[in-house]
């Protein structure tokens, strides 16, 4: 599993070349290419405006789509087709109240991705 850490000082820097066992632990630390694929469809889907919108509608409150589209701005099939994206990729959850559907963002680990986005474009 991945974790936020500082960069080690150990490793060589300014362009000095890597020894044979730092090469080595750092290929075996890369995450397998079926992990890699994943995390970089989740970046695609984070990729488009749209989407990121949608997701920005969703970070305080659960919405209807009638309520998603006004919103944002577009029409409530535009709104269906992202959020099927949206869903499928894990972002989003729904809740059906009698006929009405309800969507919010599927967990904490959604809002922390767009709160940190939002943190390293304000900079």
């Amino acid at each position: 599993m991945f974790s936020m850490v500082q960069r080690d000082p150990s490793l060589p820097v300014d362009g000095q070349p890597l020894d044979e066992q730092t090469l080595q632990k750092l290929q075996d630390d890369l995450p397998g290419d079926e992990i890699l694929y994943d995390l970089a469809e989740l970046f695609r889907v984070f990729g488009d405006t749209t989407r990121i919108k949608i997701l920005y509608a969703l970070f305080e409150s659960e919405l209807c789509v009638n309520d998603i589209a006004q919103v944002v701005g577009l029409s409530q099939s535009a709104v269906s087709h992202q959020l099927r994206l949206l869903k499928t990729s894990k972002l989003v959850k729904f809740r059906r109240e009698g006929k009405a559907i309800y969507y919010s963002l599927d967990d904490d680990h959604v809002r922390t991705m767009i709160a940190l986005g939002m943190e390293h474009v304000e900079e």
